[in-house]
């Protein structure tokens, strides 16, 4: 296959290259590209040096199979006639395209018929990768509507820097260095110091107060699941490097016990239950984000019912949202691809 990264220097785009590697992706041939910043960067790839060419207009993915593009809604809207116009098969991870009705929204564990979408005569060719947090929560909820429809969901999220990329990773560590040196703490990436500090705002307001990440985990949940499930969220930026975690509140149509939904959840593709309060299996007693950071699967613990609701269920998730959260997710999308799904 030939293979093109968009965004190859970014956070993503370097996992990319990370997780193609270990899963033995079958790269024949492999272009990185980026913006006049990163253009001349070199990355290594099965001990091959490649180097980021600049991203322009034209005949650049003429001989690519699929591309892999991480670089911004913004340029993701501006190159995908670029990118597609030869048969190249677009995997998006921003927001550009997930809502667009001629794009499927795709999480490989719970919908990859609707990949098809994109493929067949006349599609577009380009294939939406979900919201970090939408992708961790909806892994788990698949496993209980298949027990019980899901009617409404609350969620609160907790979003490490990382979600704002390495840049903004790399200021969290500078912020921390600064108050313990008792020196004037800056911020860029964040609207405020994140550094022993929570944010609760993750993106702009909208109209009704809901930011646009929270809007995400409602609108996103409906497309990719094909449910009128209802998602109110709550998404915080918290001062953790990488890995988002979430508390979860889930309503279903009848009721179900703690032990249906942890066996629902232990039998579920892509999780696995950390739930020991005990610790009897000497593993930790729940999911917790700084010893899951560079993992594959989402994480869920603290499985209960809820006290407040007959038909309720609450549990914790936790997933790395560089990986399983966006490059995993997008690569996996790929290996569905090549397999023929």
């Amino acid at each position: 296959m030939n293979i093109a990264i968009v965004g190859a220097s970014g956070a993503v785009g370097q996992e990319l290259l990370k997780i193609l590697a270990e899963r033995q992706f079958p790269v024949t041939n492999l272009r990185l590209f980026g913006s006049a910043r990163s253009a001349g960067s070199k990355y290594t790839f099965y001990d091959k040096e490649y180097t980021v060419e600049l991203l322009q207009h034209g005949d650049l993915f003429r001989d690519i199979d699929i591309a892999f593009v991480s670089a911004g809604g913004s340029v993701s809207k501006e190159y995908a006639e670029d990118i597609t116009r030869y048969g190249a098969i677009m995997i998006d991870n921003s927001s550009a395209f997930r809502m667009d009705e001629s794009c499927p929204l795709i999480v490989p564990e719970i919908n990859p018929e609707d990949i098809q979408q994109a493929l067949k005569e006349g599609g577009r060719r380009v294939i939406a990768n979900p919201n970090c947090t939408t992708i961790i929560m909806a892994v788990c909820l698949q496993a209980i509507e298949k027990l019980s429809h899901i009617k409404r969901v609350h969620v609160s999220s907790y979003q490490s820097a990382s979600g704002a990329g390495a840049s903004a990773m790399a200021e969290l560590e500078e912020q921390y260095r600064q108050a313990l040196n008792g020196e004037e703490v800056k911020h860029q990436k964040f609207a405020y110091q994140l550094a022993y500090n929570l944010i609760p705002q993750i993106d702009v307001f909208g109209d009704d107060d809901y930011t646009k990440e929270e809007l995400k985990m409602y609108h996103e949940t409906r497309k990719i699941m094909h449910s009128d499930i209802a998602v109110s969220a709550t998404c915080v930026r918290v001062p953790s490097l990488r890995a988002h975690s979430e508390a979860v509140w889930v309503e279903t149509a009848e009721s179900l016990s703690p032990e249906q939904v942890r066996e629902a959840l232990t039998n579920a593709e892509g999780v696995q239950v950390m739930d020991d309060p005990s610790k009897s299996n000497g593993q930790y007693p729940y999911p917790m984000p700084l010893y899951l950071s560079g993992t594959d699967d989402v994480y869920v613990g603290r499985i209960r019912k809820d006290l407040a609701n007959e038909n309720g269920i609450t549990f914790w998730c936790v997933g790395d949202q560089i990986r399983k959260g966006a490059a995993l997710n997008a690569v996996q999308i790929a290996e569905k691809i090549i397999r023929k799904i």
